[in-house]
């Protein structure tokens, strides 16, 4: 069966979003990376790993929801992909905080999330 255009984006640009994630993580962590004077690690390390966790997660609960013949599980799992972007996006907001010089990529990524998240309406509606 043959996806719809639609969907081809959505899933086209979730895997853009991880992509670019798994990038900025790596560039961030060397930056983060660094202990700060009081020794312990900088708090803004953890959100390197969790943008990279949930933009892995977002093609497979895309995957899942549209599988799902009960319209009320296709709901179920459109949600969690809409709470997935919400945090990522949130995330990327508590990285652009950070003292890194890589902050400025996290723009790019929210730009791209910000068009996922119109593609998702569309998809959500199609469900």
């Amino acid at each position: 069966m043959r996806q719809p255009q639609k969907n081809r984006k959505l899933h086209q640009q979730a895997i853009e979003i991880l992509q670019l994630s798994r990038n900025i993580s790596n560039y961030l962590v060397h930056d983060l990376s660094e202990l700060q004077n009081n020794g312990y690690d900088d708090p803004h390390i953890y959100f390197t790993g969790d943008i990279i966790r949930q933009s892995d997660s977002l093609t497979p609960e895309i995957i899942k929801a549209e599988s799902q013949i009960d319209k009320h599980d296709r709901i179920k799992y459109a949600l969690s992909v809409r709470t997935l972007t919400n945090r990522l996006y949130k995330n990327c907001e508590r990285l652009e905080k950070s003292g890194s010089n890589g902050k400025d990529f996290l723009i790019l990524l929210r730009r791209e999330l910000r068009k996922f998240r119109r593609l998702q309406r569309s998809w959500m509606m199609s469900l």
